[in-house]
């Protein structure tokens, strides 16, 4: 009896996106099926040092393997799309996306030698498909890329609705709003759970329809004789459109600066999200052929990436873009929170070079504003409600907002990743929890920098490196040379040669204590030699630089 119980409750599993901005991953589990909503990663913060990228950990999808039947996109963004090739890797399953979305998985895959070996199934809104005892209803929605989906998902226990990235957009660039009527039709069918999109809970009203960024771009490009450079998500597809059409109205020229940004607007044309007349593009090698006054170029680099297009513009280190006092440059994004220093840094780059600059003034957000978020609950009706995707303190607004709509403060859970929450006829609650946390990928390496690593770069990083060399006798153990001392980001050894001397005596009487003591191991050695340098140092520079002894046995 307890075992038939069992396979009739609903678990809700959030393996990341919840308590931070990116890599969101979603599980739903329902006896011994599982589907995973979204498959993201995010990008390093300022205390990862080194790291490339950073993905859910996955060890209780690892463990579950056998259950684990689709992974189901709600778009193709970055912080949803991004750790498919780690997770496929592991565990190979098929993937459901719109056209879009699968366009830019592909090419992902394609990277990973991976495309053969993976089922891609392409949906439409509307269609609905079938995941073990999951039927999943694709609904269309709008955000800042195109083909976005929510999830209405049909369980043996309930109906549960996930809103993916939304917002409410009346005048979208490709004329399909957003299904509202759907959303009414399901909330009357009866809604179990509500998982929303909290990130611009905290603005209220609604969020502005993209084509008003459309009319700005072509109010700029109206009244501008010089070069216009654009830099903006690569991702958002109608947002390069609506540069593209500005620059066509004006007899412009069109150049793509930045992989992600070729990439993306290929896929788009070929796939029929992006229409370009002939001849409007043009090669970043062949800008030196039109006048300033005839050419733009959308780049990456919105939020400041050191290594992004505009970032090397910015600071002279790109290629084929030098800027000039002849340059308008136009940053069509808003910083996301802990990008701001760094975005800053690049404009202030830019004024510095003689250029124009306008920012802040050509973005709308893609994301679902309080007033539509209150349209959404009220559409729904759910019997229990999450807030997803945002911080904690996102999370925390939802919530109060869900209350305000009538959702019983009793059936909303503010989750945290790994939190597992069951649900059966009677009732929901968080019952256990499952490992969760991140994993960082370091060049091809995949969780093999951890907090130790990380300890180590920031140590470095802070304060430098001591490198002290000895070479001693295999037979009488006496020194034979040294000790030698080599500094890395500590001091400049040539304007510290007192100190360097005065180390090395440090050194000399550490060592000659082991050998006064018989001490002859190495570990016992190297152990001294940190000791006795590390307290010089410190009463010397007040500084902690890594002391990493050598020995060598001649």
């Amino acid at each position: 009896m307890a075992r038939k119980q069992q396979q009739h409750k609903l678990r809700i599993i959030p393996i990341g996106g919840l308590d931070e901005i990116g890599k969101n991953m979603t599980v739903v589990e329902y006896g011994d099926n599982i589907m995973l909503i979204d498959c993201g990663m995010t990008f390093p913060d300022g205390d990862m040092l080194g790291v490339d990228l950073v993905i859910p950990d996955i060890t209780y999808l690892k463990k579950n393997a056998d259950k684990v039947r689709a992974i189901v996109l709600t778009h193709g963004h970055e912080d949803h799309i991004g750790c498919i090739p780690y997770f496929l890797k592991e565990i190979n399953v098929p993937i459901y996306g719109t056209r879009l979305t699968l366009g830019l998985v592909e090419n992902k895959l394609k990277e990973h030698n991976l495309l053969a070996k993976v089922k891609l199934h392409r949906i439409s809104a509307d269609d609905k498909v079938n995941i073990g005892p999951f039927e999943v209803e694709f609904i269309h929605t709008n955000h800042s890329i195109a083909d976005a989906v929510a999830l209405a998902i049909r369980t043996p226990a309930g109906l549960i609705i996930h809103t993916g990235d939304w917002k409410i957009d009346s005048t979208p660039i490709d004329g399909q709003m957003i299904d509202l009527a759907k959303f009414g039709k399901l909330g009357n069918e009866g809604v179990l759970l509500l998982m929303s999109d909290s990130t611009n809970v905290e603005r209220p009203g609604y969020a502005m329809s993209e084509s008003t960024v459309g009319e700005k771009f072509d109010e700029i490009f109206r009244n501008c004789n010089k070069r216009i450079l654009v830099a903006t998500f690569a991702s958002n597809v109608h947002r390069v459109q609506q540069i593209i059409d500005a620059a066509v109205k004006y007899g412009r020229k069109v150049a793509v600066s930045g992989r992600s940004m070729e990439n993306i607007v290929k896929v788009a044309i070929l796939l029929g999200y992006m229409h370009v007349p002939e001849g409007i593009l043009v090669g970043i090698d062949e800008i030196g052929k039109y006048k300033a006054s005839h050419l733009v170029i959308i780049t990456t680099g919105s939020q400041g990436e050191p290594m992004s297009a505009l970032s090397r513009i910015a600071y002279s280190n790109h290629k084929k873009i030098e800027l000039t006092k002849e340059d308008l440059v136009i940053i069509s994004a808003s910083a996301i929170p802990g990008n701001e220093k760094t975005v800053s840094n690049v404009i202030n780059e830019i004024f510095k070079k003689g250029a124009e600059v306008i920012y802040d003034e050509v973005h709308v957000s893609g994301h679902a504003c309080q007033e539509e978020l209150k349209i959404m609950l009220a559409l729904t009706q759910p019997k229990y409600f999450i807030p997803v995707h945002g911080e904690h303190r996102h999370l925390c607004k939802h919530a109060d907002i869900a209350e305000h709509m009538g959702v019983d403060p009793k059936n909303i859970f503010i989750m945290e990743n790994g939190k597992v929450l069951e649900i059966d006829d009677k009732k929901a609650r968080i019952a256990s929890t499952v490992p969760s946390g991140v994993v960082l990928i370091d060049g091809l390496g995949v969780g093999d920098v951890g907090n130790i690593v990380l300890r180590d770069r920031k140590h470095l990083a802070q304060d430098g490196l001591i490198v002290v060399v000895v070479a001693i006798s295999s037979k009488t153990k006496t020194v034979v040379s040294g000790p030698d001392i080599v500094s890395r980001g500590f001091v400049y050894v040539r304007e510290a040669e007192d100190l360097m001397e005065e180390l090395k005596g440090v050194a000399r009487e550490s060592l000659q204590k082991c050998q006064d003591n018989n001490i002859i191991d190495w570990a016992s050695i190297k152990s001294a030699l940190k000791s006795g340098l590390s307290d010089k140092i410190y009463i010397k520079t007040q500084r902690n630089p890594m002391i990493l002894p050598v020995i060598m046995e001649v």
